[in-house]
């Protein structure tokens, strides 16, 4: 794993060395323009065992609640363009006033700085670049949601939106080359301080290997100081896109990530634990194809049809360990343009090495019917 993040430094490295041949253009015009976007998401959720909750949870006394209707986002996001250099953009999302909204409704809040193509500077809380489900937004993705993968990493500080600064940009030569190098605290959003002196220092390099396939490949690494105790981060991403005729093409993602479970290990009674946090590790792959059919018609833009499959194991280097395996079919129709409408119909099927009665590790089928509108 060293080697793996040698790899990435010396990549970045590389990138380091090319600087991009197009100027920034300078738009006076636009100076002091603010534009407003949402993204309404409405669900259904049916569980396929009268015995689990929506939230995964198995109860013994058979008092679960296994049907709801629920508002998952609300979002409302503001960009306010103060200079042909400068961005500041706010992303709420509403729907977190349903429960206790400490630490959450304030999702994006942060400044960007534009010295080029090649260097962009941004400060705040974002999502830092640690994999490829951190390069588009829930909106626009192939499935019903993040994988569980992206889930664990963020608990852990590396993904989803977090506080701090990054340095990011992009070349475009015959290889065209992003990257991004993020500093955060790690303790995830809208807390009223860090919970300790260390920070997570993570990168992201990716690769355009073919134009016309717009194969990519991501290479993402990270080292940080947890409560005094060192862990690490580290992953591997490719995706693109295969034409199969006039109106149908195949859009496959894989992701495979590994590194410490620190949350998990810090999170047990000291006389549970089992070794140091060295050996509370993390690891999960998943791969995604996307079938799209392009119809055009009238307000019908195009039918989808995607089944992700992944395995993750949240401490796989103890006999205890209890892998989840999850298949996530799904067909989704797309209406007007860019998903400005959206409805999903998808099933979430968790299967685990075992069945632990009284906890999430339970084996389920989570049915899903959703809408959406991007405003």
């Amino acid at each position: 794993m060293n080697k793996f993040l040698i790899l990435v430094v010396l990549s970045l490295t590389g990138v380091f060395q090319i600087r991009a041949q197009e100027p920034v253009k300078q738009d006076s015009t636009a100076k002091g323009k603010i534009t407003m976007r949402g993204l309404f998401q409405a669900r259904y959720l049916f569980s396929g065992n009268k015995n689990i909750d929506l939230n995964g949870l198995h109860h013994l006394d058979g008092k679960a609640v296994y049907n709801d209707f629920d508002i998952k986002r609300a979002r409302l996001q503001f960009t306010s363009k103060i200079s042909d250099r400068t961005d500041v953009v706010l992303l709420l999302n509403l729907a977190d006033f349903k429960t206790d909204p400490k630490n959450k409704v304030l999702e994006n809040a942060y400044i960007t700085y534009r010295l080029d193509n090649f260097i962009n500077l941004k400060m705040g809380q974002f999502r830092p670049a640690f994999g490829l489900e951190d390069m588009y937004p829930v909106d626009v993705i192939k499935s019903m949601d993040y994988s569980n993968q992206y889930t664990a990493f963020g608990n852990n500080g590396w993904q989803s939106f977090q506080i701090g600064a990054s340095i990011y940009g992009a070349t475009h030569g015959e290889i065209p080359v992003k990257y991004e190098l993020s500093v955060i605290n790690g303790n995830n959003r809208n807390q009223l301080m860090d919970n300790d002196n260390g920070k997570h220092f993570s990168t992201r390099v990716e690769l355009g290997l073919q134009k016309s396939l717009k194969i990519k490949l991501g290479l993402n690494g990270g080292l940080a100081t947890v409560l005094g105790s060192n862990v690490y981060a580290a992953g591997v991403d490719l995706s693109g896109v295969v034409p199969l005729g006039k109106k149908w093409s195949l859009e496959i993602e894989t992701e495979f990530k590994q590194g410490n479970n620190h949350t998990f290990y810090y999170g047990l009674d000291s006389a549970k634990r089992v070794g140091g946090v060295d050996n509370y590790q993390m690891h999960g792959l998943y791969f995604l194809p996307n079938l799209r059919y392009a119809i055009n018609y009238h307000r019908l833009s195009s039918l989808e049809f995607s089944c992700r499959y992944e395995n993750f194991n949240n401490d796989f280097k103890h006999a205890a360990n209890n892998p989840r395996q999850t298949w996530t079919p799904m067909v989704s129709a797309e209406f007007l343009k860019a998903y400005s409408a959206r409805i999903q119909f998808g099933v979430n099927i968790d299967r685990y090495k075992r069945n632990i009665p009284g906890t999430i590790q339970y084996n389920n089928e989570m049915f899903i019917v959703q809408v959406q509108s991007r405003l």
